[in-house]
């Protein structure tokens, strides 16, 4: 039974769910620490990454314990729990579904058990070639129906070899974007695909080492970044320290909407900072779109950074036009009709006396059925702004991902079918700009050759099997 937290849930609208990650991952080898509790915290930073379920399996050397259930990090842990998870390694794990049910069997740390001991295993990311794995494995060997699951039972398999061979032998035939977190009883190990689609950092501690989704989750939990996990890098830890084996040669394709949505304005990307390379998308646009207006606001919180350097660039003030209520979590009492139909006031109500009478620059991260962005026009509106002017601070979304990112099909995507102006007509807006894939690729100062744009462009970095691939692709075939 799922567990409710009493706050409103961001989907009050079913039919435009925000783009949402596959995840968080989280691993630290301490002898010494309280590794629950740093993993707990870890997590904590990564919330943003799923909000679904969460996990943390952890070891004293003997034994690995797994503790996880559906809900957010806070909801599924507290003091007593995470006392008893004692050990010197472990790893953990917050979830949005990409492949699978959002159901308990499918929370992660998965783990496998055999006769000569235990494998637990976090992914982030998203396999393209999950029925061809699932394939090689032994009948009736798992229940679950995530990619997760068949890569933690296919690592397990042979355990005549160590875990770190067995891994170095199946990588490179695993096909899509994953960095994962796994352990046996003694060794923590992390990877990270070829393409490094997913980020993934190697962090210090004073008594040991971390691994995580983000930079921001090593500074919550004192730790010191190291370096980002290379592409095709597997890394194993133990008492020895840090061993680096590289099982494919790195052909790095690093996902351009980290930059825009999913990562933590204060986690840190290819040596820059998140925060400093939204403001300047923000200028970027500024320069593209220009209009005259009286101030800009952003959609909070993801809009702000944007806001904030198309504010700079342009030279209109800046402000807060939009409150967002802060305990919009989620939630399992669906709104009632009438406060369906009150929808985004819900999350965000305007404030009058800053926006009427008002010229308006409204700024928002991306548009993915235009919902959303369609109600804030109209109660702008209402609250007497004289216009409204749309920036978007990345390209039109058109085509869906298959590496971790849950966007709605093509045919859902308000851009996969509308030009821009059928789109600012759609929204009611007076104007709509959305900066240009050059723009945005330059503001992250990484080269276009080494980043995946798919989703604004229709270029996928793997080769796609539209057959093999989708949510429920396991649980279709089973």
């Amino acid at each position: 039974m799922l567990k409710g937290d009493g706050r409103l849930g961001h989907d009050l609208d079913p039919h435009d769910r925000a783009p949402k990650d596959a995840c968080g991952v989280f691993g630290v080898w301490a002898p010494g620490e309280e590794v629950s509790k740093l993993t707990y915290y870890g997590l904590y930073a990564l919330q943003h990454r799923g909000q679904e379920s969460a996990g943390i399996a952890v070891s004293e050397g003997s034994r690995i314990l797994v503790y996880k259930d559906m809900g957010l990090v806070a909801q599924v842990f507290d003091e007593s729990v995470l006392s008893t998870l004692r050990g010197h390694l472990a790893i953990g794990h917050c979830r949005y579904s990409t492949t699978g049910s959002s159901v308990w069997e499918n929370a992660q740390p998965t783990l496998s058990s055999t006769d000569v001991g235990g494998l637990a295993l976090a992914h982030n990311g998203n396999l393209i070639n999950t029925p061809e794995l699932a394939q090689r494995l032994a009948p009736g060997s798992t229940r679950a129906t995530t990619d997760t699951e068949v890569l933690t039972t296919l690592l397990a398999q042979d355990r005549t070899r160590s875990v770190e061979d067995s891994a170095a032998e199946l990588l490179p035939q695993v096909k899509g974007a994953y960095s994962l977190v796994f352990m046996d009883e003694k060794t923590l190990y992390a990877a990270r695909d070829p393409q490094g689609i997913r980020p993934m950092v190697l962090g210090r501690l004073e008594r040991g080492w971390v691994v995580a989704s983000e930079t921001a989750a090593l500074d919550i939990v004192g730790a010191t970044f190291v370096r980002e996990i290379e592409p095709g890098e597997l890394l194993t830890i133990d008492e020895r320290g840090v061993r680096s084996r590289r099982f494919a040669l790195a052909e790095p394709k690093g996902c351009l909407f980290e930059y825009v949505y999913l990562a933590r304005p204060d986690t840190t990307i290819a040596g820059r900072g998140v925060q400093v390379t939204r403001v300047e998308v923000g200028r970027v646009l500024a320069r593209e779109h220009p209009v005259e207006a009286d101030l800009v606001i952003p959609t909070p919180e993801s809009g702000t950074p944007a806001a904030v350097g198309y504010a700079q660039e342009s030279g209109i003030p800046y402000g807060q036009g939009l409150v967002k209520n802060s305990y919009v979590g989620r939630t399992f009492i669906q709104p009632s009709q009438t406060i369906r139909q009150l929808g985004i006031r819900l999350k965000l109500n305007p404030l009058r006396e800053v926006v009427e009478g008002k010229r308006l620059v409204v700024v928002d991260d991306s548009i993915v059925r235009g919902n959303t962005q369609r109600a804030i026009v109209r109660m702008l509106r209402e609250a007497g702004a004289l216009e409204v002017h749309v920036r978007i601070s990345s390209p039109p979304v058109a085509w869906p991902c298959f590496y971790g990112i849950d966007f709605a099909t093509r045919a859902e995507l308000i851009a996969g079918s509308l030009t821009v102006e059928e789109i600012r007509a759609s929204l009611g807006a007076d104007s709509l700009g959305y900066i240009s894939l050059e723009g945005l690729t330059k503001a992250t100062t990484i080269p276009a050759e080494r980043l995946c744009r798919a989703c604004f462009d229709g270029s996928y970095p793997i080769p796609i099997d539209q057959d093999n691939v989708g949510k429920f692709v396991l649980e279709t075939k089973a």
